[in-house]
């Protein structure tokens, strides 16, 4: 079949768009990313889209190809647990951004639209935001669904991460035909995200005097008896160790490279301590091996664009169930 040409928003460094053109029925040809640093890291890996990263409220929608999917991983900070909780009342117009889509969507009339976004939407205000944007999906006549699913049930990937996922279709024939895919058992561990067996760079390593306060001695002693067939994920929680006793990585997280409390920590085959690095961040978020990781980009921007993305490995199995209904 013709690949579905894709226009991507809020792009990011493009796991949504790697997740649809690796299920084999589509084609990225137009990104929008305001920010420039995942727009590079974008770039790096789709060549041929030049990312647009003017503010999605300058972009004409005569300025953007036509397309026959929307792809919108739309920004999660209003919505979030971690954040203020203002929704479309966010101060920062984080919220209101979704309103932008829409008007794309009034104007290009896409066969298909794909939003992720965090679990907390659905019952962010008392279900009043959620509420909002299948209203706004009803008034252009889209016919939607929504599923919650976690990575480590529905991509194969061991990390304990849940997403809302919502898929719109303009024509009532493709709604009838779509189903979300079944869960699937759990058949990777933390082993394939993390190298617990090599050395790497010195700064990943904590280390007697690296940190203020009894920190490095509370880590020793709580990571002790780890297990080394199934070794556990660490955090240090500002006054105590929290082991992750799920046998997978915890939700990553935009700020895993700035310190504190949620940095993921490992104990080595050769019991050190060291934080993941950002390639393991991207291996935990079911990204490629040959992903492409900028060379010139500080490491705190790529642990960012690591949380900030999506799990790639479910983001493909839901477009291939869209693949099925297009063909």
């Amino acid at each position: 079949m013709t690949k579905l040409k894709c226009a991507s928003f809020f792009a990011g460094v493009g796991g949504i768009d790697l997740g649809f053109e690796e299920s084999g029925g589509f084609k990225t040809v137009y990104a929008n990313e305001f920010d420039s640093y995942p727009s590079k890291t974008f770039e790096l890996n789709f060549p041929d889209v030049k990312v647009d990263v003017r503010d999605i409220r300058e972009v004409k929608s005569d300025e953007i190809p036509e397309f026959d999917v929307m792809l919108a991983g739309f920004p999660c900070q209003a919505f979030s647990i971690a954040g203020y909780r203002k929704g479309f009342d966010d101060e920062k117009g984080r919220g209101e951004l979704f309103f932008e889509l829409t008007r794309i969507i009034e104007d290009k009339r896409p066969r298909v639209c794909f939003f992720e976004n965090v679990k907390n939407l659905v019952s962010h205000d008392n279900g009043n935001t959620f509420r909002v944007i299948c209203e706004q999906l009803d008034i252009l006549g889209y016919k939607y669904t929504s599923q919650v699913l976690n990575a480590m049930h529905y991509g194969n990937v061991a990390q304990n991460r849940e997403r809302i996922y919502i898929v719109a279709f303009r024509d009532k024939e493709d709604y009838d035909k779509f189903h979300w895919p079944l869960s699937i058992p759990l058949n990777s561990s933390v082993r394939d995200i993390i190298d617990f067996a090599s050395k790497v760079d010195d700064k990943y390593y904590y280390v007697k005097g690296k940190y203020k306060g009894d920190i490095y001695e509370q880590l020793v002693n709580a990571m002790r008896n780890d297990e080394k067939s199934n070794p556990a994920i660490y955090q240090w929680r500002r006054k105590y160790v929290r082991k992750n006793k799920s046998g997978v990585v915890p939700t990553l997280t935009a700020n895993q490279g700035e310190g504190g409390h949620n940095v993921c920590l490992i104990h080595t085959d050769d019991n050190k301590i060291r934080k993941m690095t950002p390639r393991e961040c991207f291996n935990a978020q079911g990204f490629p091996k040959d992903f492409k990781l900028p060379t010139n980009m500080s490491e705190s921007r790529l642990y960012k664009q690591a949380g900030n993305s999506v799990c790639v490995s479910v983001i493909e199995r839901i477009a291939g169930n869209i693949k099925e209904v297009v063909e």
